[in-house]
């Protein structure tokens, strides 16, 4: 069988483009992965998705647009992708022993948050661990929070949250960051931001929520504890790309390079979200970009 288009990923720009292509009527078939969802099942509450002024938990979300696109004919496979064919003519999609051709295909695996590698981190993600200081932020109102990380993103992360929280504290394994001069200086001279230099998390403390986090010094190897209710990690993302290596063109950090937002440099293959965008990483901008690819795919196929 012969697809007018396949959509590889089911964030809110995988899902959107599944919701737009099936009401045009081309029967979209996701590969929606093991990991369905994506950022957004790490995701709380989202309180900044429009009409849900009450906000509403991430996995809810997801599984909103899921079904408003299955309404109108969107198929899902929620397993992996196992490989694909972008140079022929039609593409071809693998999923385990199984292929699939397509005329098109939009790409919006998105990009995974890089993590500090604690069981306790991991168990407590979504429960005071967060690694979207946008989505989660203000949730954290005169509360004491801590971001890890010396980099732009976690200094404008660390700007964010001082605007909610009583108390930041960052988080930093050398004596230095690496960010931009402008926001170190804004970071120094924000009066409810304080800095813990050589230091790394060893643990997050906490059974339910994030009670606190033990930190190491990295000069001299001592621990002490931090009470603190919400932790930021903040020290990178990484595009879900490995398996478009020597197929698309990407960056240096793995992110697909794009023509006009959601043009690859092979006509027919389609992106979407955060796969491609390294600077918003929003639901909303995942979503809008999943309308945008969705339709040019539907002029492409005209």
């Amino acid at each position: 069988m012969m697809e007018n288009v396949i959509i590889v990923g089911s964030g809110p720009a995988g899902l959107t483009a599944a919701l737009y292509t099936a009401r045009e009527g081309l029967n979209p078939l996701v590969i929606s992965g093991m990991a369905f969802g994506g950022q957004l099942q790490l995701t709380t509450v989202v309180e900044n998705f429009p009409a849900f002024p009450d906000g509403i938990p991430g996995p809810d979300l997801v599984m909103r647009i899921r079904n408003q696109a299955q309404k109108f004919g969107a198929r899902f496979i929620d397993e992996d992708l196992t490989g694909i064919e972008a140079d022929g003519d039609p593409f071809k999609v693998m999923v385990n022993e199984k292929e699939y051709e397509s005329r098109s295909i939009i790409i919006a695996t998105g990009a995974s948050a890089k993590w500090l590698g604690l069981d306790s981190e991991q168990r407590l993600i979504g429960r005071g661990v967060s690694s979207c200081a946008t989505c989660d932020g203000p949730l954290y109102r005169n509360k004491k929070v801590a971001v890890v990380g010396g980099g732009d993103t976690a200094m404008e992360d660390s700007l964010f949250l001082s605007k909610f929280a009583r108390e930041v504290i960052i988080i930093h394994r050398r004596d230095k960051f690496r960010a931009s001069k402008i926001l170190q200086s804004r970071v120094m001279s924000t009066s409810n931001i304080k800095i813990r230099w050589n230091s790394i998390v060893d643990e997050v403390i906490g059974s339910e929520f994030v009670k606190g986090i033990r930190i190491k010094d990295t000069v001299n190897g001592t621990l002490d504890e931090i009470q603190i209710d919400g932790l930021f990690v903040a020290i990178g993302h990484a595009p879900n790309t490995s398996f478009l290596k020597g197929k698309l063109k990407l960056d240096e950090k793995g992110y697909i390079i794009t023509r006009d937002e959601v043009f690859t440099d092979i006509p027919g293959i389609f992106v979407a979200g955060d796969v491609a965008d390294k600077r918003y990483r929003q639901a909303i901008t995942a979503a809008a970009s999943g309308a945008k690819a969705a339709l040019e795919v539907r002029a492409f196929l005209m």
